[in-house]
């Protein structure tokens, strides 16, 4: 048998592009060119001229700039960590699901608190009344920690702890409870999360300003590199940017910044960076962008390296970026949930491929709910799929040397450090940040991608294309918020009673004296009254009275919704009606956004008030953390029409009747309420009997919601 070589050339090149041009939309080849929400052109096709002068094409994994992996065998070796993130209701409830998720598989116990402990707030304060045990696990003492990790063996079982405003009770209670368990901190492995400045842009459960934040910051990470030399102290995320709302070059080069002002504050604090910088490590989202995300976790590894050989870095670990990811989020979809398992199949292979070392699928139900034991079971054996069926783990960072994905890694790099440079420009990413300038610009991209989906240019296969004529509700795990709440503070009562109180009290005024003047380690003091048991709470409010609470400024984007919406004939014809009302009535239809309790996922208020401004509405935003008498109260001063409150957090069931009866006690029974975000189906009826107008869950297009809220206006002022 004769062959024959085939070989690129120019020649072959343009026959192509004629090729192409035949079928291409418009005889236009460049029409087939995808832009992405980055801004980088992704061509159809890729040759060797493409990667012709990249500097890192031909890189080896384990060595820098680790553009291949951090170890040099990756998954051929070891395989990626299988985690499991949860947590809710009681420590009893989260401690026999760890249990479970262990037996079945999972390696590593991912642990999520409820609003209340990451605000700081004890269960029986009347801040958090709709929050215990609703979004994660409650916990207030060394005691409950002690009971969630009961029968789990510290020494030997890795634990992640997504915490960061509270937390330096939360890693001295860890600590303590280890203790008691009889395992010494320099055995303890794991990672806090302990990333305060991401807090700022877009989760929202800090504590305290960001100058005392990055305080407790250096303060953590110093006690860790001296006492649990296994233990990661910081994750530095773009998790939580991208959830709301940030693209993948947004996500990394933020997420990077974030990590470069970290490594300052622990160098301030004397550190050599050799000593802490092996410790730190990464959290990633991974989203529906496949490429893109692939491309991203190769280019941020490369990115670092740069970065720490700025700061003389000569250990090869401290040049390393070491991450976690976790399948997204806010890409699952109420409406035909089933679809969810194949959206998180497909982001947990992005995060393999591009190289992560411990690994959480999201379950197919959260986007109604928490997770029933039946959805989580799927989630976890995804990844054990992946890991024992697929021979996947059998080569090392299978992408290389594609022209595309190299070319792509290296557009990524580029645009993220353009970016990067520009948050260097302003000072740093702490003045980027209390600017709110890098806030906005996540806000705009959340906003951009809503207007995407809702006019039909992005599609998501269940919500506007392919939709089912009939949904049929999915069963869903629900949280008895007031039975879990009394049972925390019966346990409170019991544990304030017992202890030394005066010990208790010269353990906190020690930790007041040291956030005033600056001495001292914040953590070992932290540890030394959560020993005594002093409480999550009690421990904030000793440093509250030095530092204050930190209140965010509420700002939105304007413009940006109704740029990327341009679906004219619906979109110009609500602007008319909107404009009717207020010739016919004297003023614009005003409505209020507002977040009741400890709730700081704030992605879906913001781009409903951008878009609703958008519109020809008055929009008042209510500031994050209000009580639902707070709320009733600004509404009623700001004279509004309507109510809108946006919940991802569980506390519906609460929150809502009480804005509600508020409303109607302060004499303004008028105002209408509307509800937005995650509410399972079940809970309709529910929230309807108690007076809402109307329900818009994840999916809902918001010009929709917009033209119902509109017309309910207009009953309730006819």
């Amino acid at each position: 048998m004769s062959s024959q070589s085939f070989e690129f050339n120019a020649s072959n090149l343009e026959a192509w592009q004629k090729a192409a041009t035949k079928s291409a939309p418009g005889g236009d080849v460049s029409a087939l060119n995808w832009k992405t929400p980055d801004g980088i052109i992704v061509k159809p096709l890729y040759t060797a001229e493409d990667t012709a002068n990249l500097p890192y094409a031909n890189t080896l994994p384990g060595f820098e700039p680790f553009l291949r992996g951090p170890q040099a065998t990756m998954y051929s070796v070891r395989p990626w960590t299988i985690r499991q993130y949860a947590g809710f209701s009681t420590a009893e409830e989260s401690n026999a699901f760890y249990r479970k998720a262990l037996a079945a598989g999972g390696q590593g116990v991912s642990v999520a608190f409820d609003l209340a402990t990451h605000r700081g707030y004890d269960s029986d304060h009347p801040r958090v009344e709709g929050d215990v045990g609703k979004a994660g696990v409650a916990i207030d003492s060394v005691e409950d920690m002690k009971i969630l990790f009961n029968e789990i063996p510290l020494d030997k079982v890795s634990v992640s702890m997504t915490m960061n405003g509270a937390v330096l009770p939360v890693l001295a209670g860890y600590v303590v409870a280890a203790e008691e368990q009889g395992v010494s901190q320099d055995k303890l492995s794991g990672t806090i999360q302990n990333d305060i400045l991401k807090e700022f842009m877009v989760r929202n459960t800090y504590i305290y300003p960001p100058e005392p934040s990055m305080k407790i910051i250096g303060d953590i990470i110093e006690y860790t590199a001296k006492n649990m030399p296994k233990f990661n102290s910081i994750s530095i995320s773009g998790y939580h940017m991208q959830e709301a709302g940030a693209n993948q070059a947004l996500e990394m080069a933020f997420t990077l910044a974030d990590g470069k002002e970290y490594v300052k504050t622990a160098i301030a604090k004397g550190m050599d960076v050799d000593d802490f910088a092996g410790r730190l490590s990464f959290f990633w989202a991974v989203g529906m962008n496949f490429y893109l995300e692939i491309a991203k976790m190769r280019a941020a590894r490369l990115l670092w390296c740069r970065i720490m050989k700025g700061f003389d870095a000569k250990n090869p670990k401290s040049l390393m970026l070491r991450t976690h990811s976790q399948t997204s989020g806010w890409s699952l979809t109420e409406q035909d949930p089933y679809n969810n398992v194949v959206r998180t199949t497909i982001e947990a292979m992005a995060a393999v491929f591009g190289g992560t070392q411990s690994l959480h699928t999201n379950s197919l139900d959260e986007a109604i709910a928490l997770p029933t034991e039946f959805s989580s079971r799927i989630a976890r054996n995804t990844q054990l799929i992946i890991q024992e069926e697929t021979h996947i783990t059998n080569v090392i960072d299978p992408w290389a040397g594609s022209y595309m994905m190299e070319s792509l890694t290296q557009e990524m790099a580029d645009k993220a450090w353009a970016i990067i440079e520009e948050v260097e420009a302003m000072g740093g990413m702490t003045k980027a940040v209390d600017s709110g300038w890098a806030k906005l610009k996540i806000e705009a991209a959340a906003a951009e991608k809503q207007a995407r989906i809702d006019s039909g240019k992005d599609v998501i296969v269940g919500v506007n294309k392919y939709k089912l004529a009939k949904e049929d509700l999915v069963d869903t795990l629900s949280i008895d918020n007031v039975k879990v709440r009394d049972g925390q503070i019966e346990r409170l009562k019991a544990i304030r009673a017992s202890r030394d109180s005066a010990a208790v009290q010269a353990a906190l005024d020690a930790l007041t004296a040291s956030a005033e003047s600056g001495q001292g380690n914040l953590l070992d003091l932290s540890i030394k009254a959560i020993r005594l048991r002093a409480t999550v709470g009690e421990v904030s409010d000793a440093l509250e009275k030095a530092y204050g609470r930190h209140r965010a400024d509420t700002q939105k984007v304007t413009g940006v919704y109704a740029a990327a919406y341009d679906s004219a004939e619906g979109w110009e014809q609500l602007q008319k009606e909107i404009a009717g009302f207020a010739d016919q009535h004297g003023r614009r239809p005003r409505v209020m956004i507002a977040k009741l309790g400890q709730d700081g996922h704030d992605r879906g208020a913001k781009v409903v008030a951008t878009a609703y401004a958008d519109l020809g509405f008055d929009v008042d935003m209510g500031p994050l953390f209000q009580t639902p008498e707070e709320c009733a109260r600004q509404a009623i001063e700001n004279d509004v029409h309507a109510v809108g409150v946006s919940t991802l957090a569980a506390g519906h069931k609460t929150l809502v009747p009480a804005i509600i009866a508020e409303l109607k006690k302060q004499g303004a029974d008028d105002i209408i309420v509307f509800v937005g975000g995650v509410i399972p189906r079940q809970d309709y009826e529910m929230l309807y009997d108690a007076g809402v107008k109307g329900i818009y869950g994840p999916g809902t297009p918001i010009p929709a919601s917009a033209k119902d809220v509109l017309e309910q206006i207009k009953k309730a002022v006819a």
